[in-house]
């Protein structure tokens, strides 16, 4: 019987059985990409997306299948390994499930989904419940290929989608480690007021942007000051890291935090489920994270 099921993102299947391990969740198999446990679900910050309520259903039949699901609720996304032809057809039968690219700025769907796959030709996993908003965890948006300097921004809004709400005109953002300008670009496109501190430069097109001012100062040297946002995407140790974020909301210096946690060599899971400790906080692993995790973490109220 399965209990839970986890969705690695390529390339990271290790970091979510390590995470799975130190949660006591065992892996019986693997379906493509996705763990399934025996166990009941837990919180994976390596996991995209997981099925916190999946159910096998024999289905002997295309319409058995596509009646299962309807039976269940309205929305489902599907999760295709093997049987394509057979899933695609089921999913012609079902209501019809859009995931467009975003563009920025946008909230996270808020409409219930649930997600599916064939373990075999005629048994199917489902699960109407999962933790994702997005169609296999992949928050797919519209990129900027002219106006930043680099992809970073990618994750910043990602993160930002999944927080529902981001800076905005009168609001003041501090960017650390801000060196070439991503996240700053990001930032100053709202209409924020951005300062970005690092020992390097900004690129140029981004030192120019209104309500952007560069300070050549090191992250980990400055005492925290009143902000509503604190960024950070320097890189770091994450123990050091975790050090910084917990000095300013310590002093009730920023109202919402999103930095993130960038591992070399080892991942330090112990560090990253401190992040996740923080009252208020959340650990994820963004669509457009590599070898990192985004930390969010907003002032309770």
């Amino acid at each position: 019987m399965i209990g839970s099921c986890y969705l690695a993102a390529p390339g990271f299947e290790s970091q979510l059985v390590e995470e799975l391990t130190r949660r006591g969740v065992t892996i019986d198999r693997w379906h493509g990409l996705m763990a399934l446990s025996r166990d009941a679900p837990v919180h994976a910050a390596w996991a995209l997306d997981a099925w916190t309520a999946p159910v096998e259903i024999e289905v002997p039949s295309i319409k058995a299948g596509a009646d299962a699901l309807r039976a269940m609720q309205r929305n489902w996304a599907a999760y295709a390994v093997k049987a394509f032809r057979r899933m695609t057809l089921i999913g012609e039968r079902l209501p019809p499930v859009y995931a467009r690219p975003l563009v920025f700025p946008a909230a996270a769907p808020t409409s219930h989904l649930g997600g599916w796959t064939l373990l075999a030709p005629d048994r199917m996993l489902a699960s109407p419940t999962k933790t994702s908003p997005f169609v296999n965890g992949e928050c797919v948006l519209v990129e900027d290929r002219v106006g930043p300097p680099s992809r970073a921004y990618l994750k910043l809004w990602e993160a930002l989608v999944r927080l529902r709400r981001w800076p905005g005109v009168g609001e003041t953002c501090l960017d650390l480690g801000a060196s070439p300008g991503g996240w700053t670009w990001a930032l100053a496109q709202l209409g924020a007021s951005v300062t970005a501190v690092d020992k390097a430069p900004l690129a140029a097109e981004v030192a120019a942007m209104p309500g952007v001012h560069w300070r050549q100062d090191s992250a980990f040297a400055m005492e925290p000051e009143p902000v509503d946002w604190l960024f950070s995407d320097v890189i770091a140790y994450p123990e050091r890291l975790l050090a910084l974020v917990r000095r300013w909301i310590d002093a009730g210096a920023a109202r919402h935090i999103v930095c993130t946690i960038k591992f070399q060599g080892d991942t330090a899971h112990e560090t990253a489920e401190a992040f996740a400790a923080i009252p208020g906080g959340q650990v994820v692993h963004l669509f457009h994270n590599k070898h990192e995790l985004t930390f969010m973490w907003e002032k309770p109220t």
